[in-house]
């Protein structure tokens, strides 16, 4: 399966049902495979948070995978991963 994806680089992913960030590790068949990803349960203004890294509430869950198919889109994530709940 093509995507746009990079191995090795960070996104904010959004699906239908809620909103990640993480590295991508591999693609595994029609999954994402998410090191350091944090469950983003409030990203608070989005356009701060996809500009500066601002996130009003983080939930680190390690390694993580989400279905391609749930992706609503996704956006380069150019700030460090958060690594502490918020």
């Amino acid at each position: 399966m093509k995507t746009p994806f990079k191995i090795k680089s960070n996104y904010f992913i959004r699906t239908v049902t809620y909103h990640m960030v993480g590295k991508i590790k591999k693609i595994d068949g029609n999954f994402l495979v998410l090191s350091d990803a944090s469950w983003i349960a409030d990203s608070g203004r989005f356009h701060d948070a996809i500009k500066t890294g601002s996130l009003s509430e983080v939930e680190p869950v390690g390694d993580a995978f989400v279905c391609i198919d749930a992706i609503v889109d996704a956006f380069p994530w150019k700030h460090p991963l958060p690594d502490k709940q918020k």
